[in-house]
């Protein structure tokens, strides 16, 4: 079978998930398949919620050594901040990029306005998250994320291979049939280090800003963006 690009596109979801036995749901065998088959033209695209420490700990199994971006916005919890060192002490042989936006958030306030996110957020995104991953990802055929069908309406459809329009690429998405419940019990069962903000009511974790608490049950992302009418950074926007 021939590599599947973005221009070479062509639906395939392959057999991954068929096991009922399988504890990852596919993932591993997703996650094997894209190593094969990308090697180091492939970077896991990592916010390092607990969706993240799941994945992390699945791909470090296949490619102990692999590429992961993390897009570093200049307005993470410390928290956030701090588990990334602890994930790197965890697995030393990742190879972590905290990817930075070319204008800082004093240098953004300067040309743009204070608090740019509460006015324009669809625009502080752009600036602070969609332009760095389409600089990383400009040199890489695919890449993973760590979206689930059960986050929220518009993740329903993902599959466990799409072609991204956003960033003109392959995106793989190994955790697409995982639920909360089973995020966390992985979590637990193997010891697994996580944002402790998910322990005070933080479902889903992004910029401090723009970042309430929500629903600790389900996992949606109700806290992200509240007060606007927006549910995505436009990372995973559909075109």
């Amino acid at each position: 079978m021939a590599k599947l690009t973005y221009d070479s596109w062509y639906t395939y979801d392959g057999d991954f998930f068929h096991d009922s036995e399988d504890e990852s749901k596919g993932a591993l065998n997703v996650l094997k398949w894209a190593y094969d088959t990308y090697d180091n033209e492939l970077v896991y695209a990592c916010s390092f919620g607990v969706e993240g420490i799941v994945m992390i700990d699945l791909i470090s199994q296949i490619k102990p050594n692999a590429k992961v971006v993390f897009l570093d916005t200049g307005l993470h919890f410390q928290e956030t901040v701090d588990l990334i060192q602890e994930v790197k002490q965890r697995y030393p042989q990742l190879e972590i990029e905290m990817k930075k936006p070319v204008l800082t958030v004093e240098e953004q306030a300067e040309k743009y306005g204070d608090k740019l996110w509460e006015r324009q957020p669809d625009r502080c995104c752009y600036m602070r998250k969609v332009i760095p991953l389409r600089e990383t990802l400009s040199g890489v055929t695919a890449w993973i994320s760590g979206l689930r069908r059960e986050q929220s309406a518009t993740r329903k459809q993902t599959n466990f291979i799409n072609r991204d329009e956003t960033f003109q690429s392959v995106k793989i998405c190994p955790l697409i049939h995982w639920s909360w419940t089973e995020i966390w019990d992985y979590v637990k069962k193997y010891q697994l280090a996580y944002n402790p903000l998910h322990d005070q009511g933080y479902p889903s974790i992004g910029c401090f800003p723009c970042t309430l608490p929500g629903d600790t049950k389900s996992g949606s992302r109700e806290g992200r963006w509240a007060n606007h009418l927006k549910t995505e950074c436009g990372l995973h926007q559909k075109s």
